[in-house]
């Protein structure tokens, strides 16, 4: 072991900068003036709506303008200027998420699937593992000693990803380095939720979950087969274990011969969260505590999966988004899931934090095994068991939490067996062409969707991207809404036979859409969005048992929340799929991706309202029929 104490194994970054170094100067999320969120609102609505219906939403904003709307956005004010530690969504996002009852699988947990090595052999289920483990917690140790890299985004790399910007920005105080950064055109991003990334788990519990995190806990817990397992990855001194330690601890584990586990605990967190609260509480009263303790506190957990995938790319979405949920553990801040075959990624809980934290590790965890893995397949042969202590977690089950479990397989396979999964990968067209056209590729992926929508539908729905506000401290997530009139302008063109346009003509209102979507993105970035705000001044009215304002009575502003086309993209090359489910019965659930030469995009949706696969089919054809009409 004394080999692997050098700091090269031990950490993945030496950064010049330490890690916090801009968390106390990052800028607040701003507040939207009053006026200009009640704007934006009304934008969002006019393609959803007719003019009776319009006008109806629009004197309700007035209203609210003019009279609630003011003393809540007041409140809102103060409530902000005395908290400046934090931004003013913060703390309703977070309980807003824990205090959802519905399941966190599909509705919550999205997933992320590693493109495979270039080699073979490294795909090995247990040399992926291996190496998945030890650099995951070389992330770790780099970041707990503040020496992995702050996370930056360059707005002009050539000037700012140089050693000579980390050694200037280093020597500016803390509450300073904002700025200096902002002069090299570098915007540092918010880091507050990568410490919980590890150790950390969602607890179940009635009416409102809570989140737990033991940055002291050593070991990573296993599951194959519904079993889990426990044995320590960092020693006494928080080193990493040698390559050959964990190895083996794996492989006694995929070597273990007993049946998969009859009663697998793991599927009652795929339960609504009271039924699991309940749960829960019955197996600690009957003796469970320490081993719900020891899944809780585990650095992460490793799923080893029994699956062979091959190329079949539906039962590769199944496995990462839901499986059968016997060999799963959805409240884990993340696992890492790896199937026989190779494929290695993740599943991720969403309370705690968004993608941006997630896709960072994941991309330096990537890079790490890809350049420099640390566990080789020549190894696998002369693996030792001496001094390798692996425990196995045995629940003690009563009749009582069996029934439960037998009964929540059933609910659960049921659950699983109405959802529709699909997915579209175009090779011909990718985000060089569309810069090549002057459109925003983000406006075209997005125009398509609604083009796909309107061609089986003959309508405009609600629709909501997610994008990031991470440039400021306890950022979390805005909404762009990419239903505009002009993308609403487009459909009816393109879809009605007596309406004739030229594809000049066709083009120039695509350009103009792409320059409204780039707007709309940017308001976003920056905190100007509307349904953060709005979210906020609802959560304060409610707080105040006032009557509730008409605008938030509205069943317009119902409908614009019920959001029939859910979307959200994360784009890396280290990214072969990623997605989540519809988030309502009725919708589709559409994790995209967009790299220079290729699109891709996971379609999720219920039987009986939607068929993902038809609208995936009518999706593809949306995206030649706008590219057509770029290339005139």
């Amino acid at each position: 072991a004394v080999l692997y104490d050098t700091t090269e194994y031990q950490f993945m970054q030496m950064s010049k900068i330490p890690t916090l170094h801009f968390q106390a100067s990052l800028p607040r999320l701003p507040i939207p003036k009053l006026e200009d969120s009640c704007r934006r609102y009304l934008n969002a609505q006019k393609p959803l709506l007719n003019e009776k219906e319009f006008q109806n939403t629009s004197s309700y904003v007035s209203k609210f303008l003019t009279s609630e709307g003011q003393s809540l956005q007041k409140l809102l004010l103060q409530q902000n200027a005395e908290n400046t530690h934090t931004s003013y969504i913060s703390e309703p996002w977070f309980d807003m998420y824990l205090q959802d009852r519905k399941p966190l699988p599909i509705n919550y947990n999205p997933f992320l699937v590693y493109v495979p090595e270039s080699d073979p052999k490294y795909n090995a289920q247990l040399v992926k593992a291996t190496n998945i483990v030890i650099s995951s917690l070389r992330f770790l140790k780099s970041f707990k000693n503040n020496i992995l890299e702050p996370e930056v985004f360059h707005m002009k790399p050539e000037k700012s990803d140089t050693p000579l910007f980390r050694n200037v920005i280093r020597l500016i105080p803390s509450r300073f380095s904002w700025y200096g950064a902002y002069l090299f055109k570098a915007f540092p991003l918010d880091m507050s939720q990568y410490k919980n990334l590890f150790n950390t788990t969602r607890i179940p519990e009635l009416g409102k979950d809570r989140i737990f995190h033991d940055p002291s806990a050593k070991h990573l817990v296993v599951l194959r087969k519904g079993h889990f397992y426990a044995f320590d990855v960092l020693d006494a001194n928080d080193s990493i274990r040698g390559p050959k330690e964990i190895a083996a601890c794996l492989k006694i584990i995929l070597e273990d011969d007993r049946p998969a586990n009859k009663y697998p605990v793991g599927v009652l967190t795929t339960s609504e969260r009271d039924q699991w609260a309940r749960a829960r509480s019955h197996l600690v009263e009957i003796g469970n505590r320490e081993i719900l303790q020891k899944i809780d506190s585990a650095v992460f957990i490793m799923v080893l999966d029994d699956e062979i995938i091959g190329t079949d790319y539906n039962k590769l979405i199944k496995t990462y988004l839901h499986t059968d949920g016997t060999n799963r553990w959805f409240d884990k801040s993340f696992s890492f899931i790896v199937s026989k075959d190779g494929y290695s990624g993740i599943n991720f809980e969403h309370s705690w934090g968004d993608g941006v934290a997630v896709l960072r590790y994941f991309q330096d965890v990537k890079a790490d095994i890809s350049k420099k893995p640390r566990f080789h397949p020549n190894e696998v042969d002369d693996l030792s068991k001496e001094n390798i202590n692996v425990e196995r977690l045995q629940f003690s089950l009563d009749a009582k939490s069996k029934g439960i479990i037998d009964q929540q397989k059933t609910d659960y396979q049921a659950w699983v067996n109405r959802l529709c999964i699909d997915f579209m990968l175009n090779e011909e067209i990718g985000k060089d062409q569309y810069k090549k056209f002057g459109v925003s590729p983000d406006a075209m992926m997005q125009l398509a969707f609604q083009l796909a929508l309107y061609i089986l539908e003959g309508k405009s729905v609600p629709t909501y991207e997610s994008c990031s506000t991470a440039a400021y401290k306890h950022g979390r997530t805005e909404t762009i809404r990419p239903c505009t009139l002009e993308t609403k302008a487009i459909c009816v063109a393109m879809t009605r036979k007596q309406i004739e346009l030229s594809k000049s003509e066709l083009k120039k209102m695509i350009l103009e859409c792409s320059k409204t979507h780039n707007m709309l993105t940017k308001e976003a970035v920056m905190g100007q969005g509307f349904d953060r705000h709005l979210f906020a001044l609802r959560r304060i009215s409610e707080k105040l048992d006032s009557i509730k304002p008409a605008i938030f009575q509205d069943s317009a502003y119902d409908a614009l929340n019920h959001n029939i086309l859910s979307t959200s993209t994360l784009s890396s090359p280290e990214i072969m799929v990623g997605g989540f489910g519809a988030v309502v019965s009725d919708g589709y659930g559409i994790g995209y991706t967009i790299q220079d030469k290729r699109l891709g995009s996971t379609v999720t949706s219920y039987e009986g309202s939607h068929n993902a696969s038809h609208y995936v089919q009518v999706l593809k054809h949306a995206i030649e029929s706008i590219h057509d009409v770029l290339r005139t």
